[in-house]
């Protein structure tokens, strides 16, 4: 509808509607995951949240992310994100420094930067992000403001 605003329609809403509450990833090796996702959490200012024998999460404000050990019966077929489903996850970065530091960082613990022949500008020349994988291939992006 031309000229109408979003608190037309939902007035009631407080601005966290709609926001992300959690992201739960179901991974085939918890231990693995938990190294990969922890450290880059970490960087991104989370903070370790919940810890059990199947999980872990960590928190940033009021979102946290959460890893679950797959069940075993559950592990063909693998992930593929080019398959119906989840693609990737984008997370906001603080600077296009840190988009910058954290390929470095990534490519120093020896994980591979998605279009590298294109970075940082692989998303269009005003989307200046990293693209990477978890250990799953779970594609994830870091983009800068």
């Amino acid at each position: 509808m031309a000229g109408s605003r979003e608190s037309d329609f939902h007035p009631n809403h407080s601005t966290r509607s709609g926001t992300l509450h959690h992201v739960e990833i179901n991974v085939s090796n918890r231990q693995r995951s938990v190294e990969f996702w922890g450290w880059l959490l970490g960087y991104l200012g989370y903070k370790p949240y919940q810890n059990w024998v199947e999980g872990r999460s960590w928190c940033k404000g009021e979102t946290y992310v959460v890893l679950v050990q797959t069940e075993s019966d559950y592990f063909e077929p693998h992930y593929q994100r080019k398959r119906t489903g989840l693609n990737h996850l984008a997370f906001h970065a603080a600077s296009r420094q840190q988009v910058d530091e954290l390929a470095d960082l990534l490519r120093t613990r020896g994980t591979h930067v998605l279009y590298e022949d294109r970075h940082p500008y692989a998303g269009g020349a005003e989307h200046y992000a990293v693209f990477f994988e978890d250990p799953d291939r779970l594609k994830i992006e870091v983009v800068a403001p």
